[in-house]
């Protein structure tokens, strides 16, 4: 008697054992098949299902379902996103050109005044819709950062290149005091970003003002460090500063809305990187972006 009772419960026990094995079974099959994005209910006879498994299952479509709708709001935001950079480009290019045509006339000079701030409006709008469709691809994930190993050199000497015209019209020093270092990033964003804090310093820099920018090799990352000679950065906005369409108290009168300083913050983030801002110890900010080195 008692070995027919040890020999039920070894049953009893191993059926278990085979039930547990073949649930956790389906169940990896469940999460192989929900990160290879071919999860599907029908795959699974719900009747052989325990509680678990069932609910499990239920959980995976809901996950599986919320992808795909995600995924169609990227596409729809995609598209949108191409549209508005199609339907602007033509138009804004038509005023440009009118204006410009309009300044090679003969004109009193009242109205050559008005016609050289309507250019720098209509090319203020070229700007700000370039950058907000930079921005949102990369907020959407349309655009993913590349980033591959190699120097720092060449990616900031040409935003060097990019800004000297505009710091010399305005009489601003800018210099490269070194660009040492090789680090793991996006050439083609990163260039953006650094022209971005260049173009900020050189804003924000009085006339016959410095803007410099140098590296820092720290043992994880390379720092490019953009330093001007302005009126440096209030403590209580510091904090502010990298936010979509934030501008400074002290600077609403100055050209820009407030967005440059966003995208350098998702560029540097998009690569594993991080921004941040100080006031120098001469005076001035000092804008630090980090970047990986491996």
């Amino acid at each position: 008697m008692i070995g027919f009772v040890v020999s039920l419960s070894a049953l009893v026990v191993t059926a278990n054992y085979l039930k547990t094995k073949r649930n956790i079974g389906r169940m990896n099959q469940m999460l192989d098949a929900a990160m290879e994005g071919n999860f599907s209910e029908e795959m699974y006879d719900e009747s052989l299902l325990s509680a678990l498994e069932l609910r499990f299952a239920q959980y995976l479509a809901a996950v599986h379902r919320e992808e795909c709708d995600l995924q169609k709001e990227r596409d729809q935001i995609r598209t949108l996103i191409a549209d508005i950079s199609h339907q602007t480009k033509t138009p804004i290019a038509n005023l440009l050109l009118y204006t410009q045509l309009l300044a090679e006339q003969e004109l009193p000079p009242e109205s050559r005044a008005r016609v050289m701030a309507l250019e720098g409006q209509v090319e203020k709008l070229q700007s700000l819709i370039e950058v907000l469709v930079k921005t949102s691809r990369l907020e959407t994930g349309i655009i993913t950062l590349q980033p591959v190993s190699g120097p720092l050199e060449e990616v900031i000497t040409a935003a060097v290149s990019q800004l000297s015209p505009k710091a010399e019209a305005k009489g601003i020093s800018l210099k490269v005091e070194s660009c040492e270092g090789e680090a793991l990033f996006d050439p083609k964003w990163t260039e953006e970003a650094v022209f971005n804090l260049l173009d900020n310093g050189v804003k924000y820099t009085p006339a016959g003002g410095c803007v410099a920018v140098s590296t820092v090799m720290y043992q994880s990352f390379v720092c490019i460090r953009v330093a001007d000679t302005g009126a440096g950065i209030p403590e209580e906005e510091r904090p502010k500063i990298f936010q979509r369409f934030y501008r400074g108290t002290d600077h609403r009168t100055q050209e820009g809305v407030g967005i440059g300083l966003y995208l350098v913050r998702c560029i540097a983030e998009g690569q594993g990187g991080y921004v941040k801002v100080d006031n120098g110890s001469r005076g001035g900010a000092v804008f630090s972006l980090y970047l990986p080195r491996s």
